[in-house]
């Protein structure tokens, strides 16, 4: 008496041949998928190089430069970047940020000037100015500050009125 549900087709029960079963060619592995992830990923520019601080550093100074910047653990000071910045969630910055685009998931503590887009994802905390072109805020993140957004020129006053 059998324990599991018979798979034998109903003109009843196949011969199965008597020993091992016949070798196999050797097959490739199928691709692992990546897994996602919590941040969004923002556009990557051709060429630009990511640089990314882990989780368990703490850093102290000043970041500049033309590429990415990628922050999972605590770094204190100013970060002038042509690329793009990625808090992550769990990460912490205090300083000033210049950066085309700055997403945040983890903690900024400091002003966010002349960015063309500011994320900031339901995990997200950021005490501080917003000066952007364009700023997306998540349900269930956390902001105080000041913002300007939706002027053309990276967070650009608009142009006093004439009386």
């Amino acid at each position: 008496m059998a324990l599991w549900k018979d798979p034998t087709p109903a003109g009843g029960p196949q011969a199965v041949p008597a020993g091992p079963p016949p070798a196999r060619a050797a097959e490739k592995p199928a691709p692992v998928q990546p897994v996602a992830e919590v941040a969004r990923q923002p556009e990557r520019q051709p060429g630009a190089k990511e640089t990314i601080i882990a989780a368990d550093l703490a850093i102290e100074g000043k970041i500049e430069g033309a590429g990415h910047v990628r922050l999972a653990g605590r770094f204190k000071g100013d970060v002038h970047v042509d690329g793009n910045l990625t808090i992550e969630q769990g990460a912490h910055l205090t300083g000033e940020v210049y950066a085309k685009t700055v997403i945040i998931a983890g903690e900024l503590h400091g002003n966010v000037n002349g960015a063309a887009r500011v994320e900031l994802l339901a995990s997200g905390l950021l005490s501080g100015d917003v000066k952007a072109e364009t700023l997306t805020v998540a349900a269930g993140s956390r902001m105080r500050g000041t913002i300007e957004s939706g002027w053309e020129g990276k967070g650009a006053r608009p142009p006093a009125a004439k009386a």
